[in-house]
C-alpha cells in the first residue's frame, strides 16, 4: 500500500506534482524538470505560422493535373463536329420535328397552297441549297397561314427541298394538342442557344417573324403597315451565328383571315392570348383555322444580305443593330408597297 501511495501520489506527500494537483506524478529535480527532460533554455520549441497551408502541395497538384487534362480536351469547334448531321431519312429529329407528321399535313397544306392560296412564288434561288440562313418575313392573319405557305413554297419550287423550322415564341405550350403539333411540324423556342446550334452548328433553315404578335393583332386597317421589328434579336442570330438573312415579302395573308375587332374581356374570360373577330371567329368556333378566305397569295424571297460581313463584336452594339434592323424592315416594307401597288384584286392578283 505504501508502494502505491508512492508511485501515485509522489512518494507519500501531496506536492504540486501530484497528479491531484495537474502535475504528471513524476519526480522531478532540483530545477522544477523531471529526470531526463531537456532545457529549454537550450532548445528551440516549434514555432507554429499561422500562414502555413498544410494543403499547398495537394492543391498545386491537383491545378497541374486539370492543366493537363485541359490541354487534351477537344477544342470549341472540335466539339462542334461531335455534333449529330442532319439525317434526311430520320422520322424524328432532335429538334421534335417528325417528318411523318409533316407528310400527313402536306396533302392540307398543298390543297391550301396549290387551290385556295394559288401561290405565286418570285426568287425561290435566293434560298441557299446548303448550310444555314434565317429567312425574315412580314406576319399577318389572325391565325398566320404565312408560315405553312413559305415552307410549302420551299418544298414544292425549290430545286433542293430542306426542311423549314420557325423560330417564334412558344405560346402554343398553353393549348393542349397545338403545342404538340407545332413542335412536330418544326417551331422552335426562340432562345439565342437553340438558335445559335439550329443555324450555326446544324446548318439548318429557319424562318423568324420579328413583328411577333404585333403582326398578328393588327387590324384590317392596318394591313401591310410593317410593325417594329423588335430589339433586332434576328439580327444579332444571324451575325453571332454568320449566316445569311433571306428577306421575304407575303401579301395576301392580311385577307385571308383579317381582324376587325378585339374583344379584351373575353380575352381574359378564356385565356386566348387575344380574342378576335374575324369572318369564322368566334361564330365558327374551332372550325375557324380551316375557314381561310380565298385570297391570292404571292412570296417574294429578296437576296440574300450576308451578314458574316459584319465583325462579332456588333452584337454588343444596341444602335448598330437597330440600324440593320430597320435598313431590312424598310426593305420589305419596300416590296410590300410594290407588290400591293401592281395587284389588280385580292382574289385573283
Amino acid at each position: 500500500m505504501s508502494e502505491v501511495r508512492r508511485q501515485g501520489l509522489g512518494g507519500g506527500r501531496l506536492g504540486s506534482d501530484s497528479p491531484l494537483f495537474g502535475g504528471t506524478g513524476q519526480e522531478q529535480n532540483g530545477n522544477g524538470r523531471s529526470p531526463g527532460q531537456s532545457d529549454p533554455d537550450h532548445e528551440e520549441s516549434p514555432v507554429w505560422d499561422p500562414s502555413q497551408d498544410d494543403f499547398a502541395n495537394a492543391r498545386e497538384a491537383a491545378a497541374a493535373e486539370a492543366s493537363r487534362a485541359a490541354e487534351e480536351l477537344l477544342s470549341l469547334a472540335d466539339l462542334r463536329d461531335l455534333l449529330p448531321a442532319a439525317e434526311p431519312d430520320r422520322a424524328l429529329d432532335d429538334w421534335g420535328r417528325s417528318e411523318t407528321v409533316v407528310s400527313l399535313m402536306e396533302p392540307i397544306l398543298n390543297f391550301y397552297y396549290r387551290y385556295w392560296f394559288r401561290v405565286e412564288v418570285e426568287g425561290i434561288e435566293n434560298i441557299p441549297s446548303d448550310d444555314g440562313a434565317l429567312i425574315v418575313s412580314n406576319h399577318s392573319g389572325a391565325l398566320p397561314p404565312d408560315a405553312p405557305m413559305i415552307m410549302q413554297a420551299i418544298r414544292n419550287e425549290h430545286p433542293a427541298p430542306r426542311p423549314l423550322y420557325m423560330l417564334g415564341e412558344h405560346w402554343f405550350k398553353g393549348y393542349p394538342g397545338v403545342s404538340m403539333l407545332v413542335n412536330k411540324m418544326g417551331l422552335v423556342p426562340a432562345h439565342r442557344e437553340n438558335a445559335q446550334r439550329l443555324l450555326h452548328d446544324e446548318g439548318r433553315l429557319a424562318v423568324v417573324f420579328p413583328e411577333g404578335q404585333k403582326g398578328t393583332r393588327k387590324l384590317y386597317w392596318q394591313r401591310y403597315k410593317l410593325r417594329r421589328f423588335g430589339r433586332g434579336g434576328f439580327v444579332r442570330t444571324a451575325i453571332r451565328a454568320r449566316v445569311p438573312i433571306v428577306p421575304v415579302a407575303l401579301i395576301g395573308a392580311e385577307e385571308a383571315m383579317p381582324i376587325f375587332a378585339h374583344f379584351k374581356l373575353l380575352q381574359k374570360l378564356s385565356g386566348l392570348i387575344y380574342f378576335p373577330l374575324t369572318p369564322s371567329f368566334p361564330h365558327f368556333g374551332l372550325a375557324a383555322p380551316l375557314m381561310y378566305m380565298p385570297s391570292k397569295f404571292k412570296i417574294r424571297f429578296m437576296e440574300p444580305i450576308d451578314m458574316a460581313e459584319y465583325p462579332v463584336e456588333t452584337i454588343d452594339d444596341p444602335a448598330e443593330i437597330q440600324v440593320i434592323s430597320e435598313q431590312i424592315r424598310a426593305r420589305i416594307q419596300h416590296q410590300l408597297n410594290e407588290m400591293l401597288e401592281a395587284r389588280e384584286s385580292v382574289w385573283t392578283g
